[in-house]
């Protein structure tokens, strides 16, 4: 039963509101990545595929850490298994305290990692909470609204930590190769402590952010298990919902593409010849797009289209986009690489409805294995950063060509895959279409 019918509309408004209050914060988190490659590739040495271990080291968490997730949510329920979300994140903020000042990467990489944890717990909670806080079939219009923060977040967090991490890093890079061994040392150290300050501040603004959560009115809500027709076989697996498997398969694709049309998109910039002082804000285009989808979303979902349509021709888009990306060059492929942010907008919200919806007893669960799928965020780029990295020319620009796959994947379910073993009466409750 939907929260909004059990309290009052002023409950549910703070409860939006506060949900949208951790999107915010995990969205700035997780697109701080975008930042983090170039700068951890200069501050720590790196070549182009050590540098993405960073969205390796940070969406793997989600694949080991959700079904542990999902086992605290059984104890803590919803609202203190946020809180302990955000508290593991800060400890993940505190450990590239140590990891600056030492210059060692798999500190860095450590402290993503726990970071990655606490957003597991986070997001196991807070998805599938914002998906039964109101009726299933406007479920993509609620996540949506929950996208805009996360999304407007992430336009920020490139904008701040570029500016401080990223600050003349061009020019720091041209004289690093002429300074002497021990001057090369000292200027690259001096370079990881900038990190750390930002980090200590992220730290107290989660650990304060959890305090507020344990003492919030935000509401618990649990989803109800359907109930038993006469003759029908009552469900005891998960695997007795194949509509929800092939919505995981969708969601890893989905993640590992809107990882690389973000986190890679500076880089991409720099490997051009584009300067740093502009290629820092080609993430930010990426997600300006993507929350243009998003209102789009909130206007159009389920009032005009319903979400497996939109996810259908979305999907569409992802294909037509990446396209020309792969076979132009310049600002027109960084352009319609930006914009693949727009194709992406409408995936998560429509896909983990649509994967979801049905589950009863099996939510949390459910919802913990969505998490696992994150993972493509992990995998993904990481062949990314294997193909832009070859010797060939424009391979960085060639190297995008492996989205097709995922947005083949995506249409394929927007198409046939949501629909398969689901009951008919179960299908126009997610506002799909036959």
């Amino acid at each position: 039963m939907a929260a909004s019918q059990n309290g009052n509309r002023k409950d549910y408004t703070i409860a939006i509101t506060i949900i949208g209050i951790l999107f915010f914060i995990f969205g700035f988190v997780t697109w701080l990545n975008a930042t983090l490659i170039p700068y951890l590739r200069t501050a720590c040495e790196l070549t182009s595929f050590e540098s993405y271990l960073v969205t390796f080291a940070f969406y793997i968490s989600y694949f080991v850490m959700a079904l542990p997730s999902s086992k605290v949510l059984q104890w803590t329920g919803f609202k203190k298994g946020m809180s302990v979300g955000l508290i593991i994140m800060a400890a993940g903020a505190l450990i590239f305290i140590p990891a600056a000042i030492t210059r060692t990467y798999i500190w860095f990489l450590l402290g993503l990692f726990v970071q990655g944890t606490g957003l597991a717990i986070l997001q196991t909670a807070s998805n599938p909470y914002v998906t039964i806080l109101g009726p299933i079939e406007s479920a993509a219009k609620r996540i949506s609204i929950m996208g805009v923060a996360n999304k407007f977040a992430g336009i920020l967090s490139p904008v701040i930590f570029g500016s401080i991490l990223l600050k003349n890093i061009g020019k720091f890079n041209d004289r690093l190769d002429s300074l002497p061994v021990a001057d090369k040392v000292v200027a690259l150290d001096q370079l990881a402590h900038k990190v750390i300050m930002p980090y200590v501040v992220m730290t107290i603004v989660l650990v304060l952010l959890a305090l507020l959560i344990i003492f919030s009115p935000l509401p618990e809500v649990e989803a109800e298990e359907d109930e038993i027709k006469e003759n029908e076989v009552k469900k005891n697996s998960l695997f007795q919902f194949p509509y929800f498997w092939l919505g995981v398969i969708a969601l890893f694709f989905y993640v590992g593409a809107e990882v690389i049309a973000v986190d890679t998109l500076i880089n991409y910039g720099l490997s051009l010849g584009f300067d740093i002082k502009v290629a820092k804000y080609f993430s930010s285009l990426t997600l300006i797009a993507m929350i243009i989808g998003y209102i789009v979303g909130i206007i159009t979902i389920p009032k005009y289209i319903s979400q497996q349509k939109a996810l259908k021709y979305f999907a569409v888009l992802g294909l037509i986009f990446t396209i020309v990306a792969v076979f132009t060059h310049g600002y027109t492929s960084v352009f319609f690489v930006a914009l693949l942010g727009f194709a992406n907008s409408i995936m998560w919200p429509s896909i983990w409805p649509l994967a979801i919806h049905g589950l009863g007893k099996f939510i949390k669960i459910g919802s913990a294995i969505m998490i696992m799928a994150i993972a493509g965020g992990a995998l993904i780029p990481l062949l990314y950063g294997y193909l832009a990295g070859l010797p060939a020319k424009y391979s960085s620009t060639h190297a995008y060509a492996i989205l097709i796959v995922p947005y083949l994947v995506i249409f394929f379910f927007a198409t046939y895959g949501y629909k398969v073993g689901r009951k008919k009466e179960s299908l126009s409750m997610t506002g799909s279409d036959n």
